[in-house]
């Protein structure tokens, strides 16, 4: 087997794949013993007909397909493990044959999506937007009240008018240009006014009704809305109001906390709450601030990104919202069902999304390697010693229950970290 590569279109590389008749012939043999079971020749029992009996009641193409995929699954790894310093493959190739004479072997051509060349004009001296979150004493109150309604009571309200914040039982219809739409219609559904569950406006309008009220509000589905078919579109929503629930909280004590937190103060639990929200802030803040060097970093890069690695980003996003709905009790068959979206369309609503994050993932791997960031020595095994100190084991306890993708996370966090401490210290960071 030889081979040859020449650069392609779109961050590609075109190669032709030459075997000799020698290569091709015994292809041919593995393919006439893989595939012979199927087919049957009069006068002979199955799996029994002889090759060229076989080629000349079928035709040599019969054995064709089998020996390119043996071909093509042999040696293509092989290849790619050669080339792993000029390039990298990141999806499957497009396959074709090129070149095929009696006698003179097969000339296979694969054009292989690669990890495309990145230019960037410039990753430090930058003027980026740093973010910035502080806990103030509104938000450790609304922490620790989330306590209080986790222990609260619905309790039934009938002399007023429904609020922010109350629960109400609604019948709702919903219409476009006088057209009911699959989905704006049900009985007896429960919503918290307030909770952001129904398009934008929908709650605000039913706050002020009273019980068994009915009325028609307007409002306007978002132009992004998941179901095409209502982006931007102007509805009419008939409600009635059956019920409305207001939640009683139990008042903060001592006790209180000390049956329900585990802690003996009221104080001691705000202390912990406040602790605990800064700690989200200051994650918050890193995160942000870190996304907004990428991004700023990302307008002064280049690269000409194949339609492969636009797919595998989506791929992912598509398994992660399938992993959420999972933790919600849904599939996302019956997610796609309900909304009225076919699969295409669903991942449609991603590629927007999917282009900036496999940009901004090629941004960083052509920094770290330009910057030659990486592990030093005892470095890994810091860190893996305070992960045990914070499960309270050893350091050699704890590698004891670690697997190889713990490693490589933990590696991988190190250089992230790295990468950022440099880029920090190396652009102009402003509130």
């Amino acid at each position: 087997m030889k081979y040859t590569q020449a650069v392609g279109e779109k961050s590609t590389v075109k190669l032709s794949i030459a075997f000799s008749e020698e290569e091709w012939q015994d292809a041919l043999n593995k393919s006439y013993a893989k595939i012979r079971g199927k087919y049957s020749v009069p006068g002979f029992r199955k799996g029994k007909v002889p090759r060229p009996v076989l080629e000349n009641y079928y035709g040599k193409g019969v054995l064709y397909e089998e020996a390119f995929n043996h071909l093509y699954s042999t040696h293509y790894p092989e290849i790619l493990g050669k080339e792993k310093d000029n390039f990298t493959a990141v999806g499957e190739p497009s396959l074709e044959v090129e070149d095929m004479t009696d006698g003179n072997g097969v000339v296979l051509a694969a054009v292989v999506p690669v990890k495309p060349e990145v230019t960037i004009e410039a990753y430090t001296g930058l003027k980026i937007k740093k973010f910035e979150y502080n806990v103030s004493d509104e938000d450790v109150d609304k922490e620790v009240n989330k306590i209080l309604e986790s222990s609260a009571e619905d309790v039934e309200v009938t002399d007023r008018a429904c609020k922010l914040g109350d629960k109400v039982n609604i019948d709702f219809s919903g219409s476009v240009d006088g057209v009911k739409f699959p989905g704006g219609t049900a009985d007896g559904y429960d919503l918290v006014l307030g909770s952001g569950s129904f398009i934008p406006g929908f709650e605000d309008a039913v706050v002020g009704m009273k019980l068994n009220e009915n009325r028609d509000i307007n409002v306007k589905f978002p132009e992004d809305y998941q179901a095409e078919n209502l982006r931007a579109k102007d509805a009419v929503f008939n409600i009635t109001l059956n019920k409305i629930t207001e939640k009683k909280l139990p008042e903060l004590t001592d006790e209180f906390v000390k049956k329900h937190a585990g802690v003996d103060t009221v104080e001691e639990y705000r202390n912990k709450a406040r602790t605990r929200l800064e700690k989200s802030a200051e994650n918050k803040s890193r995160d942000e601030t870190e996304n907004s060097i990428i991004s700023e970093i990302c307008k002064h890069a280049k690269a000409e990104i194949p339609d492969a690695m636009i797919e595998n980003e989506i791929d992912r996003m598509v398994q992660d919202f399938s992993y959420r709905l999972m933790y919600q009790g849904l599939k996302l068959e019956d997610y796609l069902k309900y909304m009225h979206l076919s699969m295409e369309d669903f991942r449609s609503q991603f590629k927007a999304q999917a282009q900036p994050r496999v940009m901004s993932q090629l941004v960083i791997d052509k920094i770290i390697k330009s910057e030659n960031i990486k592990v030093e020595d005892g470095e890994l095994d810091a860190k893996i010693e305070e992960q045990a100190k914070s499960v309270e084991k050893t350091a050699e306890e704890y590698k004891k229950t670690m697997d190889p993708r713990q490693v490589e996370y933990i590696t991988s966090d190190i250089i992230i970290t790295k990468l950022f401490d440099f880029l920090k210290a190396n652009n102009e960071l402003t509130d």
